[in-house]
């Protein structure tokens, strides 16, 4: 029996990509916030480029705090619905093409979110990543760090709790 012949690597690239697209773009604060993502195979980098619409202090100037926060959080979640997805989307029990067609799985909710900030947050390029530390079918951990020049001098830290959705099969 003939193994039938595996996708291109480019070709499950892209609808790895669409994937990502399609859970970033579903949440309108991500959008006005300017954050997108780097992948590089299940890692995700969010991405928070800098502008004036985030600074909270002129004077120093600094990033806003609840910029700060809501990046590490956006960064949490989406990277711990990334983790979920990815286990289902390489195993094949969900195309990637029903989500770049907009049937997004819910998100985790919020349970609690504690955010340490470390130094000011200059007036430039954010990145962050976000580990998840636990992962179950109804309750996750994960914690996140945010950084800008040099990744070994994070600005902020956060750790999070989450709902995790109810998941159907």
């Amino acid at each position: 029996m003939a193994r039938p012949t595996p996708d291109p690597v480019q070709m499950v690239k892209q609808r790895r990509d669409a994937a990502l697209n399609a859970l970033v773009e579903g949440v309108p604060y991500i959008r006005f916030l300017g954050i997108h993502f780097d992948r590089r195979g299940d890692e995700l980098t969010a991405v928070m480029p800098y502008d004036e619409k985030l600074i909270g202090n002129p004077s120093l100037p600094a990033l806003h705090g609840g910029a700060t926060a809501a990046f590490l959080e956006v960064a949490a979640i989406i990277g711990l619905s990334w983790a979920m997805l990815w286990e289902e989307i390489e195993s094949g029990r969900l195309d990637p093409d029903s989500l770049a067609a907009g049937d997004l799985p819910r998100l985790p909710k919020t349970i609690d979110f504690t955010v340490d900030y470390l130094r000011a947050g200059l007036p430039r390029d954010a990145y962050a990543r976000a580990q998840v530390t636990r992962s179950g079918r109804r309750y996750a951990s994960v914690r996140a760090e945010a950084w800008q020049d040099n990744r070994g001098r994070p600005f902020a830290e956060a750790t999070g709790h989450f709902l995790m959705p109810r998941r159907d099969g």
